[in-house]
């Protein structure tokens, strides 16, 4: 009798730890957000990505969801007559880059560097402040390396809740960090330019200059309720996420839910290319005429004017450049930023409580 129960104890405790073992998942929820958080880099300037891969035919392609302000020093509008002589406004986007860290046995062995095209874009300052990049080369990350957007477009997450944000804090140098905090409040207005008075949630969640564009989870099932953009300057633990029922809006009047709903049937890469990048029916305010029917937005504002940080170098020597002002080591003249001038750069590192939107540093020409 006693070895029967202990048989059937034996195959109950087997049993149960087959099954705790099938259910136990393959990697932590800190690592999933690690593997689908990637470095944007523009230009100029450095910010974080999401990635989300999709089916298409029997290729996997894969999209990076960021923040508009990071990419949009490499926006180009153009002034063009049509066919039957009528003026027509076309956003072209020069290809920004994103890059993934590669570790092995706890130690970075080195980074992979891709071009990706810019498919969908709304402006900081008139828009939502978000862009979707797809990734040029097929089948450059496995299918199931995507984040999970939360699916209620309405959801408003209650206060309190426990979040995890992983972006590269410090651009490239702080690539896949993992930060954690709550969910302070929802709702806050943040005035943008003109009327453009968008809804954000407010976050403690850790992030620094590079975070902008990065995903907020929440923490105990890695699910993306909102896209990291702003903070306050000099007070840590006080930013700000575009919420994900603003993302579900714009996506879906975009016509690109497919975009973080994978129930949503894909388009074909050639409908994914017909996709207006950006609708404009006039050239957008601070847009400079650089002649021929060309217009950029001067270099160091990217939707964000004086509060980003910047670069600064010496007029004598190009190749000293530091992150904030001084004086040259090599021959002691005042360091000046490299895209602007000093008074208004100055003035933006003064204001330590204007909100600041979480780019990197502005890179200078190589």
């Amino acid at each position: 009798m006693k070895f029967h129960v202990l048989l059937v104890l034996f195959f109950a405790l087997a049993f149960g730890t087959a099954t705790f073992a099938a259910d136990k998942p393959l990697v932590s929820v800190p690592e999933q957000l690690q593997k689908t958080s990637v470095t944007v880099k523009s230009e100029y300037a450095q910010g974080s990505g999401t990635l989300v891969t999709r089916l298409i035919g029997d290729e996997t392609v894969t999209f990076v969801w960021t923040a508009g302000h990071v990419v949009d020093d490499l926006r180009t509008i153009r002034k063009v007559i049509d066919g039957e002589g009528n003026s027509k406004i076309l956003v072209e986007f020069k290809d920004p880059e994103i890059v993934a860290e590669r570790y092995q046995s706890g130690r970075r062995v080195g980074q992979q560097t891709l071009n990706c095209k810019v498919i969908k874009y709304s402006d900081v300052n008139y828009g939502e402040d978000l862009a979707v990049l797809m990734i040029r080369l097929r089948g450059a990350y496995p299918l199931g390396t995507s984040a999970k957007f939360h699916p209620d477009a309405n959801y408003i997450p209650p206060i309190g809740a426990d979040l995890s944000h992983c972006g590269s804090l410090l651009g490239q140098f702080g690539a896949n960090s993992y930060t954690t905090g709550v969910l302070s409040q929802t709702g806050r207005l943040l005035q943008e330019s003109g009327a453009n008075k968008p809804v954000f949630d407010q976050v403690t969640a850790v992030a620094f200059p590079g975070s902008s564009g990065g995903g907020v989870y929440l923490k105990e099932n890695g699910v993306y309720i909102g896209m990291l953009t702003q903070g306050v300057t000099a007070l840590q633990g006080f930013n700000f996420i575009v919420p994900v029922r603003r993302i579900h809006l714009w996506a879906k009047v975009s016509d690109i839910e497919w975009a973080l709903d994978p129930s949503v049937p894909m388009p074909s890469m050639a409908e994914i290319d017909a996709i207006p990048v950006e609708e404009l029916g006039s050239i957008p305010a601070g847009f400079r005429n650089m002649g021929g029917g060309v217009y950029k937005k001067p270099v160091g504002s990217c939707g964000i004017d004086k509060w980003i940080i910047r670069m600064w170098t010496c007029p004598m020597h190009p190749q000293i450049r530091r992150p904030r002002p001084g004086k040259c080591s090599l021959c002691g003249m005042k360091l000046i930023p490299v895209t602007s001038s000093v008074d208004e750069a100055e003035d933006g590192l003064k204001s330590l409580i204007k909100v600041e939107k979480l780019l990197h540093i502005i890179m200078p020409k190589p």
